[in-house]
């Protein structure tokens, strides 16, 4: 058990870092344990959501079907509701799912046989997926909540940078590479793990911090207006077409990644109904593979949207069609985005663990299991250390040398991550007031 006596020990700005490594953990394990744990089942979300549905989303494989004007009234009679979005199966064993979207403005899913236009099933809309999903970006806790998912991700960069920082061996032959000790029971076992997982997870945590940023509330939405202002981003809308528009919120596509989720194509007025059917002849006759998701908007004068539903980012197509004469407005794949969309949308899918597979997906999973055995060996070593009746934060260190070991590591990423930089300031005004109230409480005693 390290006492405060050995703390003096160490130099300031290693007891510096180690306060503040401290604080960040004490800050965002919890979030970060949340997101691990639902980011490590997201990745098997093909499985969990055979599992679950199973029943509902297979169908009799048999040739042929019905006109998707009839998946599309199945979905409305079962359910009484509007439709959102068509997802169109790759294999012919599969139900069509289509979101619908009910008077009260909450949404189903419902599974419909391609073949016969039959009702198969209605459940939550995206079912267990969408609440996994909507647990990791926290906005089950409503929508100001996903601000913190940029907070999280910024202190969990600096809990790996401070990790590194006092892993370093400073002067000994090599840093902890193994766990050397074997008794659970004392606190140098929890110390190796906790430094060997921080050594060798350390940059799939930081990746996974870094490429969840484009979902943040603040961070994200600056980012993707600054490519597509720059020409980094968004391609330019056909010439023959109307420019891009920004879609309100029922209106925004589904299933076009991250760069294109926001923007929709006007198409001229019609007298007549725009049908489903009209759009996917048009999808099928251009040969975008599926599964494809076909976006319906809710304003009369867009375009629909079809997305191809791809595991590698250079697969990426979306056509615009027009609902009413199936005339082609668009066709954007990945090799016409700016090199700053293709980086995001990369980094995107490796998070997500599509991009190279089986192995893509088993390193992002070790990651989110890193997470815990980080927080769960931090949490034992707190609990051997502390001083009886304390919080055992590492005591902060006098001088200015101290606190530019700190600065050095942070102001960076607080610079690069606003929200995560204003919470920085909280954090420093509450350990200024701890500080002087003990050493208030000190001088009483």
């Amino acid at each position: 058990m390290m006492t405060d006596s050995v703390e003096t020990g160490l130099s300031g700005a290693y007891r510096a870092v180690w306060r503040w490594h401290f604080y960040a953990g004490l800050l965002v394990m919890p979030f970060l344990m949340l997101l691990a744990l639902t980011g490590g089942l997201y990745l098997f979300k093909t499985e969990i959501d055979l599992a679950v549905y199973g029943p509902m989303a297979r169908v009799e494989a048999r040739p042929g079907r019905v006109s998707p004007d009839r998946w599309a009234a199945a979905a409305r009679v079962g359910t009484g509701g509007e439709v959102v979005n068509v997802l169109v199966p790759a294999r012919p064993d599969e139900a069509v799912r289509i979101t619908v979207r009910l008077p009260d403005d909450n949404r189903r899913t419902a599974f419909v046989d391609p073949h016969d236009g039959r009702l198969t099933g209605v459940t939550a809309w995206g079912g267990v997926m969408e609440t996994i999903k909507r647990l990791h970006s926290l906005e089950l806790f409503g929508p100001l909540m996903n601000m913190v998912v940029e907070i999280v991700a910024g202190w969990a960069i600096i809990l790996v940078a401070t990790g590194v920082f006092l892993w370093w061996p400073r002067g000994r032959a090599v840093g902890v590479v193994t766990v050397r000790a074997t008794n659970p029971a004392r606190r140098h076992f929890w110390r190796d793990l906790h430094a060997v997982t921080g050594l060798y997870a350390g940059a799939v945590i930081v990746f996974l911090a870094v490429t969840g940023m484009p979902w943040s509330a603040v961070w994200g939405d600056r980012v993707l207006n600054l490519m597509r202002e720059s020409g980094l981003g968004r391609p330019p809308a056909p010439a023959a077409a109307s420019r891009w528009e920004h879609a309100d919120h029922d209106d925004k596509p589904a299933g076009v990644g991250w760069t294109m989720e926001t923007a929709v194509l006007p198409t001229p007025s019609h007298a007549a109904a725009p049908s489903l059917a009209r759009v996917i002849d048009r999808a099928e006759a251009t040969g975008l593979p599926r599964p494809y998701l076909v976006s319906v908007p809710k304003s009369e004068g867009l375009a629909f949207t079809v997305a191809r539903q791809n595991t590698r980012v250079e697969d990426a197509r979306t056509l615009y069609i027009d609902g009413v004469t199936g005339a082609l407005g668009a066709d954007i794949a990945y090799d016409r985005f700016g090199w700053g969309a293709k980086a995001f949308e990369w980094g995107i899918a490796v998070h997500q663990g599509q991009q190279y597979g089986q192995i893509n997906r088993l390193v992002m999973l070790g990651g989110c299991i890193a997470i815990w055995l980080l927080s769960i060996s931090g949490l034992m070593m707190w609990w051997k250390r502390r001083p009886k009746g304390r919080l055992a934060a590492p005591l902060a260190p006098p001088g200015p040398r101290a606190r530019a070991a700190v600065l050095g590591i942070v102001i960076p990423l607080c610079i690069l991550y606003p929200l995560t930089g204003l919470s920085l300031l909280v954090a420093v005004g509450l350990d200024r007031a701890v500080t002087t109230i003990r050493k208030r409480a000190s001088a009483a005693a």
